[in-house]
């Protein structure tokens, strides 16, 4: 009963949420209009109705002998103007308080008053905007770090990292986390990329820049819409355990692997076997690596790499060292097993765990894939002969025998940084430069040096190092037989939809990304939350960066290089409005200010069905001292009429496509 109570309430939320966003993109239209009707009536213009909204009256008066009328589709509205509608039976230029039988110039300062109040208004929701503090953002959303970097692009080939920064996209500055998808899809070609490689034990800083090709993302399949990438698939974030946003409990999953092992609220997921953590993607790269962290002494240095674990019957042992095997297996009691699907690492080991040389691999592409000529990171360099491991995830051994038995459960290494839950907001100026004040290497080498010696340390300064973590796949997190069966439903009715894609490609890309989520090792997380931040940049600057955004899109649809299909309709503007009013009213103020803008720069276009097409004819009819013939008019008007209405049944389709998908 209360389930029912909440979801009714939440449900008159949301639809009282969706009427104020209508109400909210009818409000830029009606100041667009009112406009129209303010300047038409300073020159002279005959107004004859001005409605609030479209469609049947639901109510109408007479004021100032002009008809008012209030439509039952309360979305926009328009101006009538005498002589304004092309008839067949008279000469709009007859009319003399008509809109045409104005001079042109009139008749521009009346196209250019709608426009003209859409940007104002622009200008003055960014002030207000900007004098209530801005906006609370993720962090995420306007560093300049990168989060993960596709190992299959130029830019990791170059050597970027999680970590690195960019700054730049073709010589424009970066504005935040949506330059990453935005940039290379409204790109003509290669795309030049700067920015600073970043070695935060060292703090040092390296510039670089590259040229690189655009390509489309391995994993928008979503929603049947191509996006393009450089390479830089998302910013960095910070991966903090925390309370829920409304202040309750967020406790860890039924089975989660970090049960008992000490995390605690305002806990960061800060290094995972060798590397710190800049996002979740790179989180779920070093999980789903399966490697194993050994402790390696060679001659008097002891340091950490990460090597793979795979299945015996994956490599090609000579038989002297399959006798061996047998021994290990003897020796670790893990004589219940076949011997073929036993874990092992690719290296000949002697019985005192020293690496006599590789092993040869079944598959030579399979070696390809464990040894790749591109490493991730120094922890993946290829052990040598002579290294002796001396730890297995921390834990020290003698033997080989005794690596045998510990890597056969996989298992992770995790440091937190403990701050604490209470955490201030910050400038977004600020926000990188705090990022990485917070990091002490000092402290962090301290406990990266002591894994698996005799002198472990679990915690220095802000820093604690958990026990061994065991991820789990999602179906092994919980032991209720219900609670597996959903998750079973779930997966096959994901699988259903992954099958149904027609396009053969794009069906055997997706189906990869499936099995690939479905068999992802997970440490457990509950919902985990980035740092927040204060964006709140000069009225001027918020306007001309949106301004930029849409002079950006309007070049590159023309060009072809960007896809209608990305174009938001009425639907999708509706959506936008709705879910960032939800979130905050400083958030629905940005979009109205954005999508005001938005109109008047759309409406200001030289199509003749648009406001600018108008000022564009009467300049002609300016310079040249002739007028239009209305059947000229007629012909000229229409057809773009009809490729603008064709338009917004497309953009409204696709807006229905993203809903439901």
């Amino acid at each position: 009963m209360v389930f029912q109570i909440t979801h009714v309430r939440d449900m008159f939320i949301s639809l009282l949420y969706v009427f104020l966003a209508i109400f909210g993109l009818g409000f830029l239209i009606f100041i667009h209009e009112l406009g129209h009707y303010f300047m038409a009536r300073r020159v002279g213009m005959r107004v004859e109705t001005f409605s609030i909204g479209f469609g049947k009256p639901l109510c109408s008066w007479m004021y100032q002998d002009v008809k008012w009328q209030i439509g039952w589709l309360l979305f926009g509205g328009f101006v009538k103007i005498a002589g304004s509608e092309l008839e067949a039976d008279k000469n709009p230029y007859d009319i003399p308080d008509g809109f045409f039988g104005k001079k042109p110039i009139d008749r521009i300062k009346v196209a250019l008053m709608g426009p003209l109040v859409n940007i104002v208004f622009a200008l003055v929701a960014f002030t207000l905007l900007w004098s209530l503090g801005g906006r609370v953002k993720s962090f995420g959303e306007y560093t300049k770090k990168i989060g993960w970097v596709d190992t299959n692009s130029e830019l990791y080939a170059h050597g970027i990292r999680p970590g690195d920064e960019i700054t730049m996209y073709d010589d424009h500055p970066f504005q935040g986390a949506k330059d990453h998808f935005y940039v290379p899809m409204t790109s003509e070609g290669p795309l030049k990329v700067k920015g600073f490689k970043v070695d935060y034990f060292s703090k040092k800083k390296t510039p670089y820049e590259y040229t690189v090709n655009i390509y489309p993302y391995p994993e928008a399949y979503e929603h049947g819409i191509d996006r393009s990438t450089s390479g830089i698939t998302h910013p960095a974030t910070y991966i903090t355990y925390k309370k829920l946003p409304d202040g309750k409990e967020n406790p860890l999953p039924e089975g989660s692997p970090l049960t008992d092992s000490g995390i605690q609220y305002g806990d960061r997921i800060f290094w995972v076997n060798g590397e710190p953590i800049f996002s979740l993607q790179q989180l779920n790269y070093l999980l789903s690596g399966n490697d194993v962290l050994l402790t390696v002494k060679r001659d008097r240095q002891t340091f950490l790499r990460r090597v793979p674990r795979l299945k015996v019957q994956e490599l090609r042992p000579d038989p002297l060292f399959r006798e061996e095997l047998t021994d290990w297996q003897f020796a670790a009691d893990l004589q219940g097993q076949k011997i073929q699907n036993l874990y092992a690492i690719p290296y000949n080991l002697s019985n005192d765990a020293v690496v006599d040389g590789p092993l040869k691999f079944i598959d030579k592409e399979k070696q390809a894939e464990i040894f790749p000529s591109m490493i991730y990171s120094p922890y993946d360099s290829p052990l040598q002969v002579g290294d002796r491991i001396i730890a297995v995830n921390g834990k020290p051994i003698k033997h080989a025998h005794e690596l045998l038995s510990n890597i056969q459960n996989y298992g992770a290494l995790v440091i937190l940084e403990r701050n604490g839950e209470a955490t201030n907001e910050e400038s977004w100026t600020q926000a990188d430069a705090n990022f990485d004040s917070r990091i002490n290497p000092i402290d962090l080498q301290a406990i990266i040096n002591g894994i698996g010696t005799s002198t472990p340390i679990t915690r220095q300064g802000k820093y604690v190092l958990l026990p061994v973590i065991h991820p789990k796949t999602r179906m092994e997190f919980s032991q209720s037989p219900e609670r597996q069966a959903q998750i079973s439903l779930e997966a096959q009715a994901q699988r259903k939809a992954v099958t149904a894609i027609e396009d053969p490609d794009k069906r055997s890309q997706a189906l990869k990304l499936w099995e690939k989520q479905e068999n992802r090792l997970l440490l457990g997380l509950p919902r985990v939350q980035d740092e927040k931040v204060d964006y709140n940049p000069s009225p001027f600057a918020l306007f001309i960066n949106v301004f930029e955004e849409i002079w950006r899109t309007l070049v590159a649809l023309v060009s072809g290089t960007f896809s209608p299909k990305w174009m938001a309709g009425p639907i999708g503007i509706v959506q936008m409005v709705h879910d960032s009013s939800m979130g905050s009213i400083k958030e629905a103020l940005y979009w109205l200010g954005a999508i005001s803008l938005n109109l008047g720069i759309l409406n200001l276009l030289p199509i003749p069905v648009l406001d600018g097409g108008t000022i564009v004819i009467c300049l002609a009819e300016m310079l040249t001292g002739r007028r239009m013939q209305p059947k000229m008019l007629e012909k000229i008007i229409i057809p773009f009429a009809a490729l603008l209405i064709i338009f917004f049944i497309y953009a409204t389709y696709n807006d229905l496509l993203r809903l439901f998908s």
